[in-house]
C-alpha cells in the first residue's frame, strides 16, 4: 500500500467514527422530537397541567429520560465499536506477557476496515518475527551451552592428565595442542558475543576512511591460510585493485567472517573464490564456494541470530558471523544476498565506493 492510500485509509476510519459519533448524536436529538410530537398529539401536555405537575420537575424528568436512553445507545454503538480496539489491547498483553503465539483476528465489519486490517497485518507479522526469534534465542542457549561445556570440559580432562604426569613428551605436547585449541574456540565463541552485542548498539559505522579494499580481503584470504591449506584448496582472487571508503575494522570482520564460512563448508581439494565487480558506482564483491548447499528453504533465515541452517551441528559455528556481516553491511549503506544451489554457493556484498 502507497503513502497516498495509507493517508486515505487513516482519513477514511477518522471520517467513520466522525459519522458513527455524529449519528449519535442525531439519533438522540431525533428521540427527544419524537417524544415531544407524541406529547403534542396525544395532548399529554394539557393532561399534565390538569393534574398540576410541578412544570419544573416535569422537564427535569424528561431529560434525565433523555439522557439514559442515549447514554444507552452510545453505550452500545462504542461497545461495538471499541471491541476490535479491546481485542488488540488484550493480544499485545498477551505478548508482552511473553506469548508469542498470540495473534490478532479480525472479525466484525469495523475489523475489516483496511487500517484495522492494516494494523492486524503489522502486529501479527511483529509477533510471528518474536516467536521466531525466542525459538531461536531458545536453541541458540541449548547449543551454545552445549558448544561452550565441551572445550572446557576438555581443557580439565586433559589438564588433570598433565598434572598427574607419567606422559611421554610426545603426549605432553599433543595435550597442550588440544588445550590451546579448545581455548582457542572459547575465545572465538565469547568474541563473537561480544561483537555481535556492539555492533548491535550502533547506528553509524564510526570513523570511516579511503583504504585499498583489495588489498585488505588479500591479507584476509592470507590471515585464513593455515584453515584453507588443511583442506587443500585453491584461492581465487577475481579483481583488480579498488578503493572504498569505509571503516576498515569493520568490513575487515565482514571479510573475514564470509571466507572462513566458505573454506569451512568447501569440499576439499576445490576452489573458492573471491571476485569484486564495479556497477553503477558499487563494488559488488562475492565470495563463492564449492561443496553442499544451502536448504531454499533456509536460505531466508540465515542471517538471523543463533540460526544454523545444519541442525546437527556437525559444523563448527553458533549462528552469530551472518549476523555480525548483515549489521555490518547495513552500517555502511550496503547490501547481503546469498545464493546456492548446483553444489555452489555464492554470497554478494553491494557497497558504495
Amino acid at each position: 500500500m502507497s503513502k497516498k492510500e495509507e493517508r486515505n485509509s487513516r482519513i477514511a476510519l477518522t471520517l467513520l467514527f466522525a459519522g458513527v459519533t455524529f449519528a449519535i448524536i442525531l439519533l438522540f436529538l431525533l428521540l427527544m422530537a419524537a417524544i415531544v410530537i407524541v406529547l403534542v398529539k396525544t395532548d399529554a401536555l394539557s393532561i399534565v397541567s390538569s393534574v398540576k405537575v410541578n412544570s419544573a420537575l416535569l422537564l427535569f424528568l424528561f431529560i434525565l429520560f433523555c439522557l439514559l436512553v442515549g447514554a444507552g445507545v452510545s453505550f452500545l454503538l462504542s461497545r461495538i465499536l471499541t471491541r476490535p480496539i479491546n481485542k488488540i489491547i488484550n493480544t499485545i498483553n498477551c505478548l508482552a506477557a511473553g506469548d508469542y503465539k498470540a495473534r490478532i483476528e479480525t472479525g466484525n465489519l469495523l475489523s475489516r476496515h483496511s487500517t484495522i486490517v492494516e494494523l492486524t497485518d503489522s502486529f501479527n507479522q511483529m509477533a510471528e518475527q518474536l516467536d521466531k526469534t525466542e525459538i531461536l534465542r531458545s536453541d541458540f542457549i541449548n547449543n551454545f551451552s552445549h558448544e561452550f561445556k565441551t572445550p572446557i570440559v576438555s581443557i580439565a580432562g586433559f589438564t588433570k592428565l598433565l598434572k598427574h604426569g607419567n606422559l611421554t613428551a610426545e603426549q605432553q605436547a599433543e595435550y597442550v595442542d588440544i588445550i590451546e585449541e579448545e581455548s582457542l574456540r572459547l575465545a572465538d565463541m565469547a568474541t563473537g558475543i561480544l561483537d555481535l552485542t556492539k555492533i548491535e548498539n550502533q547506528t553509524h559505522p564510526g570513523k570511516t576512511a579511503e583504504y585499498n579494499l583489495s588489498e585488505q580481503i588479500r591479507n584476509c584470504v592470507l590471515l585464513l591460510e593455515n584453515k584453507w591449506t588443511k583442506k587443500r584448496l585453491e584461492p581465487e582472487l577475481l579483481f583488480e585493485e579498488y578503493t572504498i571508503c569505509a571503516n576498515e575494522d569493520l568490513l575487515r570482520q565482514v571479510w573475514i567472517n564470509l571466507l572462513d564460512n566458505a573454506i569451512k563448508f568447501s569440499e576439499p581439494d576445490c576452489a573458492f573464490r573471491v571476485s569484486i565487480i564495479r556497477e553503477k558506482g558499487m563494488l559488488n564483491i562475492s565470495v563463492t564456494n564449492t561443496g553442499q548447499a544451502i536448504p531454499q528453504e533456509a536460505l531466508p533465515y540465515i542471517f538471523n541470530k543463533f540460526y544454523q541452517a545444519d541442525e546437527s551441528h556437525s559444523t563448527e559455528g553458533n549462528g552469530i558471523g551472518l549476523a555480525v556481516v548483515k549489521k555490518i553491511v547495513a552500517l555502511h549503506d550496503g547490501q547481503i544476498t546469498a545464493e546456492s544451489g548446483n553444489g555452489k554457493t555464492v554470497f554478494t556484498v553491494v557497497l558504495p565506493e
